[in-house]
């Protein structure tokens, strides 16, 4: 058949309910990816309302129970990469379900919480067995499209229900760790993982299918390359996550695990990091950068905000969580709409909103009428609706064949650093309390944060260009 006739094809098939059938398979495919990829969003929310009673059965002071939250950003921003390589080598069916089975043990063992340090054990396993999710629905997404005939406005719909599903269930689980803590003890929001691992796992044998074996497994591992670039990131991310700066003595260390990883990565039969020719690993490192920028700034007035909310203006937790409602909901609404034309557009507004929006951050007060607190909220959930679909979008686009596992997690790598580096800052602004001063300095902070993602997304012309690996 010829290639003009293998584009015709699909839309001659339309015509005979071709395009139905393509599109039930595809909604079934979508239910263990989806399903996936909500874990680790889930995980990183349902545990803050759990923070104070774990604190209380262990005698952990706040310094300690932190390691719950930092010890998942971690084990994450680890994980996503490695677990992406093995997406890569191994195929998506067969993470996903090493991924389910980790998660699965980990939720069981949450059990038998023997010590505090147990469960922060428990939370990296979480972490890392979650990691899965989304590398392995980002390659089985571009396989169906370059071997099974998905179409490009297909695709598109499928990242904007994985951006989507993202974005509620990170907003609901406050709400649903309440719930659980309500009805079971502190003890479910762990345990709550071992069931929606299992359905995860059972959705995976029965709908995701397997993969040819590929000539990709038999080639030697770059363990060395794993190896230092865990080293290194553990350590860069150590340096981010301590305000006091008492780990400077890392710096040393992180930077030979960095040289040592560029050394052997340039050496290595198949390098952990081959994300294709330099041609296309600029504009997707562009794309990680960006990324890491505007989550800063996302993460930081999120948690900032809401502690200044609660502080400075008197607000209870639950009438907090109302004041952040519309960000939820923008956020949602905004990432719900699939892609269909540039993303340069949707990716420039995003910067200049972002902008706009710390400049607001700079002019509240005990006095700023209610209309403005949820106009703030507004901005910053529309930044955080448009950004994260358009640059899932071109991430899809930009990464290499073979190479989409890796790619996708080193992207929600570069998120997680955003979150650590926004807690951090966050740390050093409020050491005095969440006061007005303390969030006008961390908006000055911000609003760096914001002007250089406006200067690393207008001039960048690869973002709506075609990957050159892809012809």
């Amino acid at each position: 058949m010829s290639a003009q006739a293998r584009e015709q094809a699909p839309a001659q098939g339309e015509g005979r309910g071709g395009s139905e059938a393509a599109s039930g398979k595809g909604g079934l495919l979508l239910l263990p990816l989806a399903t996936s990829t909500l874990l680790n969003p889930i995980n990183t929310t349902v545990i803050s309302v759990a923070l104070i009673p774990i604190g209380k059965e262990f005698g952990a002071r706040t310094d300690r129970t932190v390691w719950l939250v930092s010890g998942l950003y971690l084990a994450s921003a680890i994980g996503q990469p490695v677990l992406g390589l093995l997406v890569d080598r191994l195929g998506a069916r067969r993470t996903l379900v090493y991924g389910s089975l980790i998660t699965l043990v980990a939720g069981l063992v949450a059990l038998l919480p023997v010590s505090f340090g147990w469960l922060v054990g428990v939370r990296l396993a979480i972490g890392i067995g979650t990691s899965a999710g989304f590398p392995a629905a980002m390659a089985v997404l571009r396989r169906q499209q370059e071997s099974e005939g998905l179409d490009p406005g297909g695709a598109r719909r499928a990242l904007a229900v994985l951006a989507v599903c993202s974005q509620a269930v990170a907003a609901v689980g406050p709400t649903l760790g309440g719930l659980l803590i309500l009805c079971f003890g502190w003890q479910a929001v762990f345990v709550v993982n071992a069931p929606l691992a299992a359905l995860v796992l059972i959705l995976t044998l029965a709908l995701v299918p397997r993969e040819s074996p590929d000539a990709g497994e038999r080639q030697p591992a770059d363990v060395a390359g794993v190896a230092l670039f865990c080293v290194a990131l553990l350590a860069v991310m150590l340096l981010l996550s301590d305000p006091t700066l008492g780990l400077l003595w890392l710096l040393a260390p992180a930077a030979a695990a960095c040289a040592a990883l560029v050394r052997v990565e340039r050496r290595a039969v198949v390098p952990f990091l081959r994300l294709g020719p330099a041609a296309t690993v600029r504009p997707i490192l562009r794309t990680y950068l960006r990324q890491t920028l505007v989550f800063v700034p996302l993460y930081a007035t999120v948690f900032g905000y809401v502690q200044w909310l609660e502080t400075t203006r008197h607000l209870g937790d639950t009438a907090a969580g109302l004041v952040l409602l519309p960000l939820s909901g923008t956020a949602m609404l905004l990432s719900s709409l699939p892609l269909r034309g540039r993303a340069r557009p949707r990716l420039a507004l995003s910067a200049v909103l972002l902008v706009l929006g710390t400049a607001m951050l700079f002019v509240l007060g005990s006095a700023t009428p209610w209309a403005v607190l949820l106009i703030v909220g507004v901005v910053f959930g529309a930044v955080q609706g448009l950004v994260s679909l358009a640059n899932q979008n071109v991430l899809y686009r930009q990464a290499a064949p073979g190479t989409i596992g890796t790619a996708s997690g080193l992207y929600r790598t570069a998120q997680f650093l955003g979150a650590i580096a926004a807690s951090t800052l966050i740390g050093i602004c409020f050491r005095d309390g969440a006061t007005s001063h303390a969030l006008h300095t961390l908006a000055l902070v911000l609003a760096v944060f914001a002007i250089a993602t406006l200067l690393v997304t207008l001039p960048d012309r690869a973002i709506d260009a075609e990957s050159p690996s892809q012809g």
